[in-house]
Formats: C-alpha cells, structure tokens, sequence
C-alpha cells in the first residue's frame, strides 16, 4: 500500500470482512501523524459526512464543491488493508481547524 499521509481522504471498507470488493465504504479524513501512519499498519480516521449537525466536534469543510462535516466525536482506528482508495486530501485552512479541534478535545 501506498504512504498513507494525515489529512488525506479516503474511502474506507466498513465491510465485516475485508475483501477486493468492498460492498460498504464511506469517506473518511486521516487524522493520525505521519510519524504514526508510517511505523504502524493502522490509521486514526473521522468520518467525512454530507450531514449537517450542529455539534462543536463537527467541522465543515469544501470537498467537492460542497459542504462536508469531518466528524471528530466518531474516531476510528482502522487497518491500512481497510483503506480503499485515495479520493482526495484537506485543504490548508480545514486542516489548520482539524488540528486545533483535535488539540482542544485532547488537552
């Protein structure tokens, strides 16, 4: 598998089983360092959602030429083989907010 980078965004196998042909995947945005993603098989993931909730753990981002929600209070740890496909990465700014979220909720 390819370097796997934080803030890329992927297409996750949600699938009970892993296989070649993923019947389940959703989009989600590595949150994990790059430090992490490269020495371990796993990656920290949050969700990428079209679903607009007003919780403060909810950051809307442009993906696609609409609004997206990277949903930090639903983290996940997934396997590398469970990374489906690289559809795309966040842009500086929604990064910047990513990362501050992310520091606030673990401080």
């Amino acid at each position: 598998m390819a370097v796997v980078n934080r803030f890329d965004i992927y297409l996750i196998n949600l699938d009970a089983e892993v296989s070649s042909d993923p019947k389940n995947t959703r989009p989600a945005v590595v949150v994990s360092p790059d430090e992490l993603n490269r020495f371990v098989e796993t990656a920290i993931v949050a969700p990428l959602s079209s679903t607009r909730a007003k919780y403060p753990t909810r950051i809307p981002v442009d993906y696609l030429n609409e609004t997206r929600y990277v949903i930090l209070d639903q983290l996940q740890t997934v396997d590398h083989t469970r990374l489906v496909k690289k559809i795309g990465e966040l842009e500086k700014e929604a990064r910047a907010k990513v990362t501050d979220l992310l520091l606030e909720l673990f401080s």
